[in-house]
């Protein structure tokens, strides 16, 4: 994911944390403001309650490559929050997670067979 596509700074994060429409499941909350930008930018923020540092960084890998094969809708600042039970989860099921929270959010723009990621 390229630097300008990230929310990198803290008050980016507040933001999106303190006026976002929230969506969960068992495994990610999203939060996701309009951004009037004509780019989407995404954040991870995976907590110490995860684990350590190699599985914080695992998940957040894991993460970024969902969220690189999915087709997002453009102008959204979107903040992915890892929770406890994603350690135990694989890629598919992470993928399915995704796309289902963002089926919900209305911010996926084409189908996941699109994309070029499939699943049961």
């Amino acid at each position: 994911m390229a630097k300008r596509l990230a929310l990198t700074r803290r008050a980016q994060f507040l933001a999106v944390y303190e006026t976002g429409k929230a969506l969960a499941d068992n495994l990610v909350v999203l939060k996701a403001i309009p951004n009037g930008l004509d780019a989407t930018r995404i954040g991870f923020s995976v907590t110490k309650e995860t684990g350590k540092a190699n599985v914080r960084n695992r998940v957040k890998r894991l993460l970024k490559e969902n969220v690189r094969v999915l087709d997002i809708k453009t102008g959204w600042d979107i903040v992915f929050i890892a929770r406890r039970n994603i350690v135990k989860a694989d890629y598919h099921q992470l993928t399915h997670s995704l796309v289902k929270l963002l089926r919900r959010a209305g911010l996926l723009m084409s189908d996941v067979k699109e994309a070029g990621t499939q699943f049961n």
